[in-house]
């Protein structure tokens, strides 16, 4: 089952931009799966501190122009691509003026918290899946990383399920230790919600908070992995909390660390 169709999405990726753990694992294990033969996409958001002209990035106009739907907002979607130095990968970046121009990720520079961080969210997932559509590919599985890409389990099951591009598809969402303290305003189910998804399905995510977007990727994700060699306290009781049977121990990043991945993608599509 060499050419598996595989869907990398995340919040960043070595080399364009390197906050945590999480860019050099998306930048490693997309590469050694086409090596394995597999097909390959990736999409993070083309956050302010992404150089456009040093990493070459350019529009893809036939696949931007859609406008995507946050709360009662509609805000248009550009995408980009680039391609990764000395790798046969391109880099899709999913951007937007109002979520993505400033300089700096989720903290700014008095290290507060962006208020809209849960909106630039929801537009990324949207966004991500809008994207592939446009693309015309199928993927078999979509792996999510990260508290950021934790809806798109949701999204798949629900309103994408009878979408030809989605309905074979299965998600995989680890979790990573980048726990922020912010608390989302009132109004942020509303602004999740898309169709056929109603207020239970949503109960996961109710505290409004970093615990409450990963719940939600474990909730509705077929495989869950724990991507944090050494986790805090808080990390290991959030892990114990969600008693779920989907979370796996940790993979670890030893010389059989891809090997794991394509063992679990082929056990997964099979």
């Amino acid at each position: 089952m060499a050419n598996i169709r595989i869907l990398y999405v995340a919040s960043e990726i070595n080399p364009f931009l390197r906050t945590t753990e999480v860019a050099e694992f998306v930048r490693r294990l997309p590469q050694a799966m086409q090596e394995r033969g597999m097909e390959i996409r990736i999409l993070v958001p083309r956050f302010g501190l992404i150089n456009e002209r040093k990493n070459r990035l350019h529009e893809v106009v036939r696949l931007s122009g859609i406008n995507i739907a946050v709360g009662d907002e509609e805000k248009p979607l550009v995408i980009k691509v680039a391609s990764i130095p000395n790798a046969k990968l391109q880099v899709y970046f999913i951007d937007n003026e109002d979520y993505f121009y400033r300089k700096s990720v989720f903290f700014d520079k008095e290290d507060n918290f962006f208020e809209d961080n849960d909106e630039r969210a929801i537009f990324f997932c949207k966004g991500v899946l809008e994207t592939v559509k446009k693309l015309g590919w199928s993927p078999d599985i979509i792996h999510c990383n990260d508290w950021m890409t934790s809806l798109i389990p949701l999204y798949t099951k629900t309103t994408y399920k009878n979408d030809p591009i989605y309905k074979n598809a299965k998600t995989v969402f680890t979790m990573y230790n980048n726990k922020f303290s912010h608390k989302f305003g009132a109004d942020l189910l509303e602004k999740v919600k898309m169709l056929d998804i109603d207020d239970e399905m949503l109960t996961p995510l109710k505290t409004a908070d970093y615990e409450g977007f990963v719940k939600m990727g474990v909730e509705y994700a077929d495989a869950v992995i724990n991507g944090h060699e050494e986790s805090t306290d808080s990390f290991k009781k959030l892990i114990a909390d969600l008693s779920n049977e989907k979370v796996t121990e940790t993979i670890e990043k030893d010389e059989n660390f891809e090997e794991s991945y394509y063992n679990l993608y082929n056990e997964l599509v099979g």
